[in-house]
């Protein structure tokens, strides 16, 4: 039984301010509670610091060709399990896991596609599919984007994320690596042109291979970028590694790279690229 009954200010205090989940995301380099509206209008770079969150492969492809103008390639070829490899699950299971949370078949995703009106060959490497590793399936599709670049004469873009070869294709994944390369050196021998990107993570066989093989090579600020990572090396060598190293702009300073461009000014920058050397 009430004996009183509550005044509005205290009916306020009950009240809970129910915030829609997902509304708010933390930004992983400064902290900071970001809109996620106002994140996803800044192409996903943290409005406060510049971080650039990572972003999946048809994102980055959506971002870079003409609206409209992208057509996916070799969307038929997916890796089976040579090695009959088994971990916690199949290799199979993994496979099939991972092709439906990132929906795409393998982890690069290939095309065709115009910029700013010029066609080109297009590449990107999703890090969500088993960290962007390079399997079989991978090298195919590359070594395949390469020779169509070649032989129809456009430019060549692939966007790097990765962590590189995949395990469980043990030397077949490494053969990946003298594949792509001796294709791009083919494409190099016949003047094409071949713009490689660099983003937050690129490591392993992978930048072992086609990735640092650009004509131009270009990175995202902060981006990761190496062979082994910074503690394999230190636990290696047993000395302390600067505190930017294998970063976009140690690279930079260093010669391992030809500049850093920001998400935003990407675009602007490879259409100045195709026009000057096309």
């Amino acid at each position: 039984m009430a004996w009183f009954k509550k005044t509005p200010k205290e009916e306020r205090k009950d009240k809970k301010v129910q915030i829609p989940e997902g509304m708010w995301v933390k930004c992983n380099n400064c902290k900071e509670i970001v809109y996620k509206k106002e994140l996803e209008r800044n192409l996903k770079v943290c409005p406060k610091c510049d971080y650039h969150f990572r972003i999946s492969a048809i994102e980055r492809l959506t971002l870079l060709s003409d609206e409209g103008s992208f057509v996916e390639t070799f969307t038929n070829l997916t890796t089976s399990n040579p090695l009959n490899f088994t971990d916690t699950m199949s290799y199979a299971e993994r496979i099939k896991q991972n092709q439906k949370k990132s929906h795409s078949n393998d982890a690069v995703i290939t095309g065709r596609a115009t910029i700013n009106g010029d066609p080109a060959v297009l590449g990107a490497l999703d890090f969500s599919f088993m960290g962007g590793s390079m399997g079989s399936v991978v090298g195919e599709k590359i070594v395949r984007s390469v020779e169509f670049a070649h032989k129809n004469k456009h430019p060549l873009i692939i966007f790097s994320s990765s962590g590189g070869a995949r395990m469980q294709e043990g030397i077949l994944s490494l053969m990946q690596m003298a594949k792509t390369s001796a294709a791009i050196g083919k494409l190099r021998e016949g003047g094409g042109l071949y713009i490689s990107i660099l983003t937050d993570p690129t490591f392993g066989g992978v930048s072992a291979s086609f990735a640092m093989l650009g004509d131009i090579i270009i990175a995202e600020p902060k981006s990761l970028i190496g062979f082994a990572g910074p503690r394999v090396i230190e636990q290696t060598i047993k000395q302390q590694l600067p505190e930017d190293f294998q970063r976009a702009e140690f690279l930079l300073e260093h010669g391992l790279i030809d500049m850093v461009v920001p998400r935003k000014s990407l675009r602007d920058m490879i259409t100045k690229l195709l026009d000057l050397l096309k």
